[in-house]
């Protein structure tokens, strides 16, 4: 477990190093002395050492005791491109815009408040997904929504995002710690966890559907904490949205990780017993 440990305190050290060099670069192309830079490079290791206090005055050793991982762009992403797979399975029900304006149409939809609850997934999701698929496509036959919802619960449409996810994952539970998904998705997801054959990976998994709570919304990081039977700060999230996940795990009091920006693997957070 200290090594667990050991290695999430790397890792946050790279991401803060790699904020204050960001800096000292914008020094060198400013055309500043080498006297700057070095203040930048001097204040890299006094910005690690300084969170590494804080974190030790809070709780003693850097610890985090669960990782919490979004599904959707971070755990699991769609096969194919949405709107090929509209048009493809939508040709033979009369579906005409080009892929381009099914996208188009799409993005409005899903930024539209949805109206008819305030949660856009409700149980099995069908009223706001058939909504999606209608406004999208301008298609509202039954048999085509159908075709479609069932194929995203299939694993044919989804793949992992990290292919060293499920042996990365072991070391972290082999390390004690504990795993939970977070996710705002409809109750579809423990199936589709099911047919990726990951879903054993996991002590926990909290969708929005079932929690009555959405990302941002800190209550299903708080759930999934509390399921895991850990405390909030105890807990760090990864996920690919920084409202979603960066914000909403934050001011539920756990720990954030950009997922493509402050981690761009799950290597970069395991929880291995070296």
């Amino acid at each position: 477990m200290e090594a667990a440990r050991a290695k999430l305190t790397r890792v946050l050290s790279r991401i803060f190093i790699n904020n204050v060099n960001d800096k000292a670069q914008r020094v060198m192309r400013s055309g500043s002395s080498f006297d700057g830079l070095a203040k930048y490079s001097t204040s890299a290791a006094a910005v690690v050492k300084d969170y590494e206090d804080y974190r030790k005055s809070l709780y003693g050793d850097i610890t985090h005791k669960a990782l919490l991982v979004d599904a959707v762009g971070t755990l699991v992403a769609p096969s194919q491109p949405m709107a090929q797979i509209y048009k493809q399975m939508g040709e033979k029900y009369g579906v005409e815009y080009s892929e381009d304006e099914i996208l188009r149409r799409y993005r409005w939809a899903y930024g539209q408040p949805w109206g008819r609850s305030r949660l856009r997934y409700v149980n099995d999701g069908r009223p706001f997904w058939q909504y999606i698929v209608s406004s999208s496509t301008g298609c509202s036959d039954t048999q085509y929504f159908e075709e479609l919802y069932n194929y995203y619960t299939t694993e044919k449409a989804w793949h992992l995002c990290d292919p060293d996810a499920e042996k990365v994952f072991e070391a972290i539970k082999k390390a004690g710690v504990k795993l939970a998904v977070v996710s705002n998705f409809d109750t579809r997801l423990r199936p589709l966890l099911r047919a990726l054959n990951c879903d054993h990976w996991f002590d926990v998994v909290a969708v929005s559907a079932e929690v009555a709570a959405e990302k941002p919304n800190p209550t299903i990081f708080l759930k999934a904490c509390e399921l895991l039977k850990v405390k909030p700060e105890d807990a760090v999230h990864v996920g690919d949205d920084r409202r979603n996940d960066i914000w909403g795990a934050r001011d539920a009091g756990c720990d954030a990780w950009l997922w493509g920006s402050d981690v761009h693997s799950f290597k970069e957070v395991i929880f291995n017993n070296q």
